[in-house]
């Protein structure tokens, strides 16, 4: 079965690559507990900023397009990030019920 809206996520970040904009592609890989995205889901970001798709929500989709800036200005080529976050402080960064997930960055090249 195929998804459009992960479709639609690498369409445009074919069309951001086109454009010679740098592109980091972040995937949920594990996820343990509560978690508002399951494994598998996707989201871009560019070297301006700018992205689409969703790996959580909250506070941590903002600390992933961080990561995701960082990345686009070191060697490596990806790297994986993890969220774990106990009961108390887990509505502070979005993930409800002390949810953990595991999300790994790629730079995605022509």
């Amino acid at each position: 079965m195929n998804n459009t809206f992960d479709e639609k996520i690498l369409d445009e970040a074919h069309q951001w690559i086109e454009q010679n904009k740098k592109v980091i592609l972040a995937t949920v890989i594990q996820t343990w507990g509560s978690s508002p995205r399951p494994v598998g889901s996707l989201m871009i970001v560019n070297d301006s900023g700018d992205f689409s798709g969703s790996v959580s929500g909250g506070c941590v989709e903002g600390e992933v397009v961080r990561q995701c800036l960082d990345l686009l200005n070191d060697k490596n080529d990806f790297k994986k990030i993890d969220f774990k976050v106990s009961n108390e402080s887990a509505w502070n960064v979005g993930l409800a019920c002390g949810g953990e997930i595991a999300i790994f960055l790629e730079k995605l090249k022509k």
